[in-house]
């Protein structure tokens, strides 16, 4: 589906882009969190305007984020971990332990949404982006190494090959995991609301249900449950 986008999104367009994407990522994510708009006729009049409004709030944020910017870029994190002898760890250094360290360290109060890191299973030095704003994108330094041994052990090791394709964050990764969440959310809000109203529905109801449950348009008359009555008894 083609979508236009009604802010900035990450690793996938600015505002007023016209972008295709998958229909499940933009029906169950872009669309209802406000982030794009279906590319229709009408929509495509106001690119212009939404495209101006977005590059003013952007350059406000810029401006605002720059000496975040600033303190982030090049910052190192160390993390101790228990790793077994081919290096890879017993758990992993996720996103809101790397929030935690910056917060620590910095000061700097940021949510695990913001870092653009799969979790960290190997014991090695790796690379960390922070989204602070599409213009603004941080570089930090995982440093994990081994809990008996020194950080400088880490950077001796180089990333398992595997571990390191997975840390490698692409539209296309980002996109099927936000799909994945937006689909899991919608089947559970649904079922959520299917038993609730179930709950509240009263048993007459619900079998006079089950009886039109075939019927394509659920238009055809059925006898009402103790009615009906067998071919030939009348």
């Amino acid at each position: 589906m083609k979508v236009m986008l009604l802010k900035d999104v990450y690793k996938l367009g600015r505002a007023g882009d016209v972008k295709k994407v998958a229909d499940g990522f933009g029906r169950n994510f872009l669309l209802p969190k406000g982030l794009a708009a279906l590319a229709t006729p009408g929509a495509l009049k106001q690119s212009d305007r939404i495209r101006q409004t977005a590059e003013l709030e952007r350059a406000r944020l810029n401006k605002e984020l720059t000496a975040v910017h600033s303190q982030l870029d090049g910052m190192q994190l160390i993390f101790p971990a228990k790793a077994g002898e081919t290096g890879k760890l017993y758990g992993s250094v996720t996103s809101a332990m790397i929030v935690e360290a910056i917060e620590a360290q910095k000061g700097i109060k940021l949510d695990r949404s913001q870092i653009d890191s799969q979790p960290i299973k190997t014991i090695g030095v790796h690379t960390v982006h922070v989204r602070l704003t599409v213009d603004l994108v941080p570089e930090i330094t995982a440093v994990v190494h081994h809990e008996d041994l020194p950080p400088e052990s880490a950077m001796e090791r180089a990333p398992l090959e595997v571990e390191e394709a997975e840390t490698v964050g692409t539209f296309a990764d980002l996109q099927a995991e936000l799909e994945a969440e937006a689909l899991e959310q919608a089947r559970a809000e649904q079922e959520a609301e299917q038993a609730a109203r179930a709950e509240g529905e009263p048993e007459t109801s619900r079998a006079r249900a089950d009886w039109s449950a075939g019927d394509e348009d659920g238009q055809v008359d059925r006898p009402a449950p103790g009615d009906e009555h067998e071919p030939g008894t009348g």
